[in-house]
């Protein structure tokens, strides 16, 4: 009682008491880790259909379950990893912008831009069984089988609770000391959640406990510059699927030809970024 009484009345700028003994006198706090600089290493290029503007992405059970947007055009899709064939799709109403999309158990999960509301699908029929309603845009969004991690544009992570969609907490993301905005596409993988930074070839590893950043990708020069030149503008990285049974990542973006298989490795000067590519779809 003394301890907490003294602290609460001297005043002392900056002091934090709740951690007065996790320093000794004049210590200075532990850095934090340095963040990683990693690459891709590419060790597949396969087809992707290159007018689907790809907003959310996951594998499971040997299939790829894509989440594409524009009004009009938006879609849910069970996709050939390997041959980038759709083999099932479903439309969102005309006035949906498809967005993040998740997997929580026999159903999926599917984020809408502006129009607040996210769309809860049966895993095999892609039947439309129920919705979540929720505040603000929604951008990206993954399941790590207890809470779901959401974007929206800004440098936050919002955790829902699995069961009523509701805010839990918050992650606040920077990068060296400053906040990274624009967190897109995510997917969550063990402890960490690797999250798109949109309109950059940047991929952020985050710790989902702490929010901090643990490492950044830079994927840049996945595509030719003909095929960068084709898919335009908005054509951006977008698009983090992981595969559990090899270890591996499948990436791709917004109007891509290709979905590229990768491990994210150290940069070395050697490490030829580009593979060959597979027959493109038509």
């Amino acid at each position: 009682m003394k301890a907490l009484l003294v602290c609460f009345l001297l005043v002392v700028p900056f002091m934090d008491c709740s951690r007065s003994t996790d320093l000794l006198p004049g210590q200075a706090p532990a850095p934090l880790p340095a963040v990683e600089r990693l690459v891709p290493q590419v060790l597949s290029a396969r087809p992707h259909d290159k007018t689907a503007f790809t907003e959310g992405l996951l594998l499971h059970d040997g299939s790829l379950y894509e989440s594409t947007g524009l009004y009009g055009q938006s879609t849910l899709r069970q996709v050939d990893p390997q041959t980038g064939k759709v083999l099932r799709q479903a439309s969102l109403p005309r006035t949906y912008f498809g967005e993040g999309l998740a997997l929580q158990g026999n159903r999926l999960v599917q984020l809408t831009w502006h129009e607040q509301v996210a769309f809860i699908y049966d895993l095999k029929t892609f039947a439309t069984i129920g919705s979540f309603p929720y505040s603000g845009e929604g951008w990206g969004l993954c399941f790590d089988g207890a809470q779901f991690f959401q974007t929206d544009g800004s440098a936050t992570i919002w955790v829902r609770d699995a069961a009523t969609f509701q805010v839990a907490r918050q992650l606040s993301i920077s990068l060296d000391s400053q906040p990274v905005t624009n967190l897109n596409e995510l997917e969550c993988v063990n402890d960490s959640l690797y999250v798109n930074v949109w309109h950059t070839n940047n991929i952020l590893r985050i710790d989902k406990r702490s929010g901090q950043v643990t490492a950044q990708i830079d994927a840049a020069g996945l595509l030719t510059p003909e095929e960068t030149a084709a898919a335009g503008t908005e054509g951006v990285l977008n698009g983090i699927a992981y595969d559990a049974d090899h270890g591996t990542f499948l990436i791709t973006g917004k109007l891509w030809p290709w979905l590229f298989e990768v491990r994210f490795i150290p940069r070395t000067p050697t490490l030829v970024v580009g593979a060959p590519r597979s027959a493109d779809l038509s």
